[in-house]
Parts: C-alpha cells; sequence; structure tokens
C-alpha cells in the first residue's frame, strides 16, 4: 500500500529508471547498483573517490530520495540496488518498514551518534543538516527573528517568507510538525502559512538566491545553502546579505535531519557493500561532506565547516528521525492546504 501511494503522490515512472529491476550482481564481485536519492552533482565526486580507491564499479541512478524509495518499494526482491543513498531519514524508514534493508553490524552503527541512525541497524547516517531561518541583514534585524517556526505564520511575514513546499526537506520538516505536535497543530501551520501569502519557489537554492539578493526576506531552508552560494561566488558566507538563524530551545524549526545509506537484504552479507559504507563513514568521505557540501559530519570525528556552530551545540528538537517514515500523509497534507 505504501509502494503505491509514494508511487502515485510522486510520480515514479518520471525518475527515468522505472524498469523491471534487471540482472543483479553477484557478492564481492567489485560491482555495486545504487539507488540514489542525493543529487548527482552532489555526490557523484564523492562515489568517483570510492570507485577509484576501491576498485569496485559502481552503477549509480539518480532521483529525488523519495522516487527512488517508491521504486524499491515498487520493484521488491526484483529489485538490482544494493544500496539507498537517501537525502533523509524518512525516506530511509518507508523502505525499513517495509522489510527491504539488512542489519547493519553494529560496529558500523556506532560510528554514528544514536539519534542519526535506525533504532533497528537497518540505515545509518552519513551527514546531517539543520533547519534554519535564512534572512537577509538589510531587512531583518537579530531583535526582529522568529524563536519558533510558528511565529512565520504572523501577519509581519505576509508576503515575506520563502517556501519549497514540493522539496523533500521542507517535506521533512512538516512530517517532524506532525511527529512532535499532533496533524491538526501542523495542518493549522500550514494553513496560516498559505495565508501568508509566501513567496513559493521550486528549491532551497532558488530561495537563498533571492534574499541575498532582497527580493525575500526570510525562508524556510536548510543551513548548507548559504554557504554554497558563498562557494559559488568565490568568498565565504560572512561577505552575503543571507545569514542564518538557528531556532533555538528544541523548536521543531531546527530539525536536524540526515542523510544515510541502508543496504538492501540482498547486500547485506556482500563485502562490496560493507566497504561502501565504511568509505562514507570514513575521514576522506566525511571531510568531503564538511568541506564541499557543507553538511555536517556524523562520523569520524571530522569538524564542521567554519563558521557552522557544532553539530552537539543545537537545540534540535528531540524527535526520533525513525519516525519521519510517513512521507505520503505529509504530502497529502501540503496538496491540500493549497501550498502546492
Amino acid at each position: 500500500m505504501l509502494a503505491a501511494t509514494l508511487a502515485g503522490l510522486l510520480s515514479l515512472t518520471a525518475c527515468g529508471g522505472g524498469d523491471d529491476g534487471g540482472d543483479p550482481g553477484k557478492p564481492n564481485d567489485k560491482r555495486l547498483t545504487i539507488y540514489s536519492g542525493r543529487s548527482e552533482a552532489l555526490v557523484k565526486p564523492v562515489l568517483e573517490k570510492f570507485e577509484k580507491s576501491s576498485g569496485i564499479k559502481l552503477d549509480v541512478r539518480y532521483g529525488t530520495t523519495a522516487q527512488m524509495a517508491a521504486q524499491l518499494l515498487e520493484e521488491g526482491d526484483r529489485s538490482p540496488a544494493d544500496a539507498f543513498f537517501a537525502q533523509d531519514a524518512g525516506a530511509l524508514g518507508a523502505v525499513t518498514k517495509a522489510g527491504r534493508l539488512a542489519t547493519l553490524p553494529q560496529e558500523v552503527l556506532d560510528r554514528v551518534p544514536a539519534a542519526y541512525r535506525a533504532s533497528g541497524g537497518q540505515w545509518v547516517g552519513v551527514s546531517g543538516r539543520s533547519r534554519v531561518l535564512a534572512y537577509n541583514t538589510d531587512q531583518v534585524t537579530q531583535d526582529q527573528l522568529p524563536t519558533s517556526v510558528f511565529e512565520v505564520t504572523d501577519p509581519r511575514w505576509k508576503g515575506r517568507i520563502g517556501v519549497a513546499p514540493t522539496n523533500g526537506s521542507f517535506q521533512a520538516f512538516v512530517t517532524a510538525l506532525r511527529v512532535q505536535h499532533g496533524d491538526a497543530r501542523a495542518k493549522e501551520f500550514l494553513t496560516g502559512l498559505k495565508a501568508n501569502e509566501p513567496q513559493i519557489r521550486e528549491n532551497n537554492v532558488q530561495i537563498v538566491a533571492d534574499i541575498d539578493a532582497g527580493k525575500i526576506a526570510v525562508g524556510l531552508v536548510n543551513h548548507y545553502y548559504v554557504y554554497e552560494l558563498a562557494k559559488e561566488r568565490g568568498g565565504d558566507p560572512t561577505t552575503l546579505k543571507a545569514r542564518l538563524h538557528f531556532f533555538p530551545d528544541g523548536d521543531t524549526g531546527g530539525l536536524v535531519n540526515a542523510a544515510g545509506v541502508g543496504l538492501l537484504k540482498r547486500a547485506g552479507s556482500d563485502p562490496d557493500a560493507r566497504a561502501l559504507v565504511d568509505y562514507l563513514l570514513g575521514t576522506e568521505a566525511q571531510t568531503y561532506f564538511a568541506t564541499q557540501t557543507f553538511e555536517y559530519p556524523l562520523a569520524a570525528g571530522v569538524p564542521a565547516a567554519p563558521g557552522l556552530p557544532q553539530l552537539a551545540t543545537l537545540e534540535a528538537p528531540k524527535i526520533d528521525l525513525n519516525d519521519l517514515d510517513t512521507l505520503d500523509a505529509t504530502v497529502a497534507m501540503i496538496k491540500e492546504t493549497g501550498l502546492a
């Protein structure tokens, strides 16, 4: 049922990988098939580093995380996938709930804090991202910043806030609202946000660029997009008009989600698949995520990018990421309130 719902809501066939599986590889044959919900531009460089260092050839199929999760559920045991590299914990949870993922060894799981891995051991976080309010320093002063994400429905933000309702990170945030505060409060928030005439954008990149240009005052995004914009322009974040506000006191607006990896059951004992997981949690890959994508490394003791608060200091909401597995209900709620 979940597979069919996700497929219907998220246009499974649009991901371009809707074949019926094909011939899966064999354990230890130096070949792996990865279903990646992380964008090619973001993770191709680090996966190529793994190929070069390991001699293992990767067949990577890219799509959105929701599309890849739906495809895995649709294919079932016919899937050629060995690993699922997902943008957020919710999709990993949905595939886990369907019984598709193998349990990882405890020594692998222990390399990452318990908050960023499956409670049953079926997936492990690779990198983290915090939800934030990005704001334009010419339009918003420090004392005007909201202390809770619920405050962005206040009329003073009417027409001034950017959101990307079809983006996976926004949907994960709304799922967290539902988990932490219940469906009624989450729907009330979305209805209030819609009434505030938000500036709708396709993704976080557009929101941050428009904030920096003064076209939008504030926006709900992930923290690393300000750093990516600064890198694109050859400077550091302090040169931008767009800055980050981390919500305090465990507010849902400060959700820290994890991109992670899980192995399909058919690959659970494959040394090649284990090598991939070990690499993603190792120093080289963790340094890549810290310095090139500006996410929070979750393993190997690698520090976050300069200027970012350390992960342990964030006042994130106490939400079990394993509970963010009801994406279908979230998408339906967002559509019902007219945001998307």
